[in-house]
């Protein structure tokens, strides 16, 4: 494996360069097991998804109270009722329903180990930015939208790692088309694949480390 530079750019808030930080290898420098990273975005992806679709059963049709014709006699196919399912208008046989259940368990471990695969796959194609913080006095998303225009908008989609809850930096990235917000113990494999930037906040790099490297 290529080994990266451990020690990347940190910026402020007007994507001015201001220093560099030192990344930890132990999560910016693993190596990726694709097998492990696409089983647990199967799973993650099964486990997000919204069991909606139903189909009505010919129970639960209308019409079809009478048989359509007598049984014999008529040179036709003997029918009990129109709510069968090869009658259009009539049931579905085996169509989805919603007590089908999507869920798949997947162990911590395996998620933990993937999300931290694919940070080090996005720190060894360039797409980790650091920035040393973000303060806005109120939510604004224009504001926010002009810092991270100069980071990443322009060239692709960006998810911003927040070292805690901050509610107007969440507000203000929240209608940003292509942009998301995520606190950093919430990280997974899944949402950091979503997106083609990582901008991590500084002191999420410390809360990554003291989250999933225990």
């Amino acid at each position: 494996m290529r080994r990266i530079n451990m020690k990347t750019d940190i910026y402020n808030q007007k994507a001015e360069k201001i220093g560099e930080i030192e990344l930890p290898k132990e999560i910016f420098e693993l190596e990726v097991n694709s097998d492990l990273v696409y089983q647990v975005i199967s799973s993650q992806r099964s486990n997000r998804r919204q069991n909606t679709a139903k189909t009505k059963e010919r129970g639960e049709v209308r019409g079809g109270g009478r048989k359509p014709w007598r049984q014999k006699g008529t040179g036709r196919a003997r029918h009990g009722s129109s709510r069968s399912p090869i009658w259009i208008g009539g049931g579905v046989a085996f169509g989805p329903t919603p007590d089908k259940n999507y869920k798949k368990r997947i162990p911590a471990k395996m998620k933990r180990k993937a999300m931290l695969q694919v940070l080090s796959a996005k720190a060894r194609e360039s797409m980790i930015l650091v920035l040393e913080d973000i303060k806005l006095e109120k939510p604004k998303t224009k504001e926010m939208a002009e810092i991270l225009g100069k980071l990443f908008l322009k060239k692709g989609s960006g998810i911003v790692v927040l070292p805690k809850i901050q509610k107007e930096l969440i507000l203000s990235v929240r209608n940003i088309p292509k942009t998301a917000a995520i606190q950093a113990k919430d990280l997974n494999a899944l949402d950091l694949l979503n997106y083609k930037y990582v901008v991590l906040l500084k002191d999420s790099i410390k809360v990554i480390k003291d989250t999933f490297l225990k």
